[in-house]
C-alpha cells in the first residue's frame, strides 16, 4: 500500500533533505529514523524532490509503501517522534502508480527579497539594503527568462546533467513597494542546480544597473559567480509542492499565491515555494493547507 506523506520543515540545521553518505543530519534520514521507530522495521521513504542545506519547506511531498494499512494514526504518531522542526500534516493512500517524484509533471518556485529592514523577515529572507531596483527592467529580464529553452547558464553544475534543457512555462515578479518585499515565481518541468538562485542574483543585478538586457539574454557576456560568492543565500528558500486537480482524480489544488501573499501572512513565512503537479492518477483526496 502506498502514502502520500505531506510534510514541511525548517531546514535551518539540516544538510538538506536527501540522505548523504558523509552525514546523518538530512530530513530523509530524520524521517526514515523515525518511521523505523514506529514500524520496528526500515521503512524507505521517496521525496519529490531535493532541497539544499539550509533551506526549508512548507509543502513537501514523500511517499511510503506499507504490508498493510496502520492501525493507528500515522500521522499522530510521527508528529509526536519527530523534531519540532519537522511537522506532517496529512498522510494521504494514493494508487500504486504514483510516485512522489517521477509523477510530478511541473514544479513551481518561489523566492522573495525585501530591501526594508524587518527582524521578523531577517533570517528567512535575502535582505539588500540600500538598493533601488528597476523593476520593469526586471521584469523583462523575466521574460527572457522564460524564454529560455537551455538553461545551462543558469545552473551551478551543469556538468551533472545530460542535458540543461528545461521547459520554463511561468516567470513572473510580484511586488509590494510599500512594504519592500518581492516574490519571484517561476515554473517549469524540471529545476537544475542553483537555478533560481542564478535567476534571482541576475535578476537583482539587471535592476539595481549593473547588468544590461542584452548582458542578461547573452550568457557569454554575464560575469560567472557561484551564488554563495553572489549574496544569494539558500536560508531565504522554502520549498513546498501542491496536486493539482486537473491531473489527478480527486484532488484539489490549494488557491495560487496571489500579489498580496509577498511575506508574512497571519504569521505564516512563505519565501521559496515548489508547487508540484502530478499525472492523473486514483484514489486521492485533498492535502490539507498546513495553515
Amino acid at each position: 500500500m502506498r502514502y502520500f506523506i505531506h510534510l514541511g520543515f525548517d531546514g535551518t540545521q539540516y544538510s538538506g533533505w536527501q540522505k548523504q553518505d558523509n552525514t546523518r543530519n538530512t530530513v530523509q534520514e530524520i524521517v526514515e529514523h523515525t518511521l523505523q521507530i514506529i514500524f520496528k522495521k526500515n521503512i524507505v521513504v521517496y521525496g519529490c524532490g531535493r532541497t539544499d542545506a539550509g533551506v526549508h519547506a512548507s509543502w513537501y511531498i514523500l511517499h511510503i509503501n506499507l504490508d498493510e494499512a496502520p492501525a493507528f494514526d500515522l500521522k499522530y504518531r510521527l508528529n509526536k517522534n519527530l523534531p519540532d522542526d519537522i511537522a506532517v500534516f496529512d498522510v494521504v493512500q494514493v494508487s500504486e502508480n504514483q510516485h512522489a517524484r517521477y509523477s510530478a509533471i511541473s514544479r513551481t518556485y518561489d523566492y522573495f527579497i525585501h530591501w526594508k529592514k524587518d527582524p521578523v523577515l531577517i533570517r528567512y529572507s535575502n535582505f539588500y539594503e540600500d538598493v533601488t531596483l528597476d523593476i520593469e527592467l526586471m521584469k523583462q529580464a523575466c521574460a527572457l527568462i522564460q524564454a529560455t529553452t537551455d538553461c545551462k547558464p543558469l545552473c551551478k553544475q551543469p556538468e551533472l546533467y545530460d542535458n540543461t534543457l528545461c521547459q520554463i512555462s511561468a516567470c513572473t515578479l510580484f511586488v509590494n513597494a510599500d512594504q519592500g518585499r518581492m516574490r519571484f515565481t517561476i515554473t517549469s518541468n524540471r529545476f537544475l542546480r542553483g537555478m533560481v538562485r542564478y535567476c534571482i542574483y541576475f535578476l537583482v543585478k539587471v535592476g539595481s544597473g549593473e547588468l544590461t538586457l542584452d548582458e542578461f539574454n547573452h550568457p557569454q557576456q554575464r560575469p560567472f559567480l557561484t551564488p554563495e560568492a553572489t549574496g544569494t543565500p539558500p536560508w531565504p528558500l522554502f520549498e513546498s509542492c501542491r496536486i493539482s486537480l486537473s491531473v489527478i482524480s480527486g484532488f484539489s489544488p490549494a488557491a495560487p499565491m496571489d500579489e498580496n501573499r509577498i511575506g508574512i501572512r497571519a504569521s505564516r513565512i512563505l519565501l521559496y515555494n515548489v508547487y508540484i503537479r502530478f499525472r492523473e492518477g486514483k484514489n486521492i483526496r485533498k492535502l490539507k493547507e498546513p495553515y
